[in-house]
C-alpha cells in the first residue's frame, strides 16, 4: 500500500475478532465508528466480517484479506491472553514467522516504566509478569507498528500479497479508535475526497420491488459508474410501507443516472414521497 499512489481508492474492510461479541456478551461498536471514520474522509466501507476466537476461522478470514488487496481493519485478539490469537494467525495466514518487534519492545517497556512511576513501585522489567507482557509486541515478521496512544501498546501493520494491508488493533474503542484513525490518515490520505460518494434516492408508495427491477436493472447497464439500490420498509415511522429507491457513486456520475431513473419511472404512475441526498 502506498498512500502516494495516484491509483483509484482500494476497498475498505473490517474484521471483529471475539467470542462476546458473537454471543452478545458485548456490542460491537467498531462497524459504525469505522463507517464514520471512513466516510469523513471521503470513503466507504466495501465488507465486514465477525469471527470468534477460532484460531483455524481467524487464520482463514484473514488469508482472504490478505489476499483480497483491500484496506482492512481487524479489531480484537491482539492481546497475549490463552485466549488471543490475531497476532499468530495473522503469522500462519502469511506464512512468516512471529518475532519481538524492537520498536514495540522498547514501547512496552516504556508502558511498565510509566505504571510503576504512577504507582509508586521500582521499575522491574526482567519480573516474570513483565516479560510476558512483551508478548504483546510480538508480530509477524514484516509488521509496522500502529502507534496507541491511550497506553503506548502498539498495535500493528501487514502488507498483503496482493497489495492493500491488514491493520490490527486493540479490541477495546478508548485505544482502537484513535489507532484506526491514524492507520487512514498516515498511509490512505492519497484517497480522500478524490471520489467523493453520493446517494440521490426517491420514497415510493404502493410499489413492489418486482415491478422496479427491469428500470433499476436499466440504470445499471446505461451508467456502470453507478449502483442502483432498493431499500423497502414496512414500519417507518413517518413513511409508513415503502420503498426507498436510488442510486449511489461518484458525485459527477449520480445526476444523469438519477435523471434517467426518473424519467423510466414516470410511465408507471407511481405515488412518490420526498427525495434525499447523502453525500459522504
Amino acid at each position: 500500500m502506498n498512500a502516494e499512489s495516484p491509483a483509484a481508492a482500494p476497498k475498505f474492510g473490517l474484521i471483529i475478532v471475539g467470542d462476546e461479541i458473537l454471543s452478545g456478551k458485548r456490542a460491537d461498536k467498531h462497524l459504525p465508528k469505522w463507517i464514520e471514520l471512513l466516510g469523513e474522509r471521503g470513503l466507504q466501507l466495501a465488507w465486514a466480517e465477525y469471527v470468534g476466537d477460532d484460531p483455524a476461522r481467524i487464520t482463514d478470514v484473514l488469508r482472504r484479506a490478505f489476499a483480497s488487496g483491500d484496506v482492512v481493519m481487524s479489531c480484537g485478539g491482539i492481546g497475549a491472553t490463552p485466549d488471543d490469537h490475531t497476532r499468530q494467525c495473522a503469522a500462519a495466514a502469511l506464512g512468516v514467522p512471529l518475532e519481538l518487534d524492537p520498536e514495540a519492545r522498547a514501547l512496552i517497556l516504556e508502558r511498565m516504566r510509566d505504571v510503576a512511576l504512577e504507582k509508586g513501585l521500582p521499575y522491574e522489567p526482567e519480573r516474570a509478569d513483565n516479560q510476558h507482557r512483551l508478548n504483546m509486541g510480538v508480530f509477524p515478521q514484516g509488521a509496522r507498528i500502529i502507534p496507541n496512544p491511550y497506553n503506548k501498546i502498539p498495535g500493528f501493520s501487514l502488507v498483503g500479497q496482493a497489495g492493500g494491508g491488514v491493520h490490527f488493533v486493540p479490541g477495546f474503542p478508548v485505544m482502537a479508535w484513535p489507532m484506526m484513525a491514524w492507520v487512514l490518515d498516515t498511509t490512505c490520505s492519497a484517497w480522500f475526497r478524490r471520489d467523493a460518494w453520493q446517494e440521490k434516492s426517491v420514497i415510493i408508495f404502493g410499489a413492489m420491488e418486482a415491478t422496479l427491477t427491469p428500470v433499476m436493472e436499466r440504470v445499471e447497464a446505461a451508467h456502470p459508474q453507478v449502483r442502483v439500490f432498493s431499500l423497502p420498509s414496512v414500519d417507518h415511522p413517518e413513511w409508513g410501507v415503502h420503498i426507498d429507491l436510488g442510486v449511489k457513486g461518484p458525485v459527477a456520475a449520480v445526476p444523469a443516472a438519477y435523471d434517467d431513473l426518473r424519467q423510466w419511472l414516470a410511465p408507471m404512475n407511481l405515488s412518490y414521497g420526498p427525495e434525499l441526498v447523502r453525500n459522504t
